[in-house]
């Protein structure tokens, strides 16, 4: 008894600083997304060069805010174990939304990132592959009823869309606008954006693996 009662205030804990991360990551994302405010005028002074492809654009945006909305709370333990047909309708519409925006990610990426230069372009079309893809395999993991290896890949999908409100924000710092202009840095910001965190991912992928596979030998060395 004693020790379920001390998992309960645990799991309360663990639940308002999921909820807290999620608020932060809604905020951030009405923050971000609000610096395209401008686009709705849909005039060519606004839109610049997005001006014949706008409705590409504001889908982009749209559906990708949805994400990263969405995203967070699929990885709410208690709400997967407690509502597990909301956890797959969540779950379905964060997909959809990241197969809308990145559609129209890949025909920004092959058109109008060139009017910045061709690294910016390459960075755009490398980033929308890897979002696709790993998106792509968290649906088909959990497809073939992999749950661990769906959980995973939705977790380094995710990343992936976190890639663009990382860079964005990034690219507003006084230390970062100062080593030059936006067609120089923002290439190496946007790699940056998803790469590194996805690194540090799978570093601490690997660690946890190998700590679950020393605990899984000293478990079977008892039994022997």
């Amino acid at each position: 008894m004693k020790n379920l009662s001390a998992a309960a205030p645990s799991r309360g804990i663990s639940d308002v600083l999921k909820v807290m991360i999620w608020a932060a990551i809604v905020a951030t994302t009405w923050y971000f997304m609000h610096g395209a405010d401008h686009f709705l005028q849909l005039t060519p002074e606004a839109l610049g060069k997005y001006f014949k492809l706008k409705w590409v654009l504001l889908l982009h945006i749209t559906a990708g805010g949805g994400a990263l909305v969405l995203g967070p709370l699929q990885f709410w333990e208690r709400l997967r174990t407690n509502n597990w047909k909301l956890h797959r309708i969540i779950g379905t519409l964060y997909l959809l939304a990241i197969l809308a925006s990145s559609t129209c990610a890949v025909i920004l990426a092959f058109t109008t990132a060139y009017a910045i230069n061709w690294a910016y372009a390459f960075s755009l079309q490398v980033w929308v592959s890897v979002w696709i893809s790993s998106s792509f395999i968290a649906w088909w993991t959990v497809r073939k009823r992999q749950i661990k290896l769906h959980k995973e890949w939705m977790t380094r999908s995710y990343i992936v869309t976190l890639a663009f409100v990382i860079s964005g924000l990034a690219i507003k710092l006084p230390v970062v606008q100062s080593l030059g202009n936006f067609a120089d840095i923002s290439p190496s910001l946007f790699w940056m954006g998803w790469a590194v965190p996805l690194y540090v991912y799978e570093v601490i992928l690997s660690l946890r693996q190998k700590k679950a596979g020393r605990a899984q030998a000293t478990m079977n060395t008892h039994q022997k």
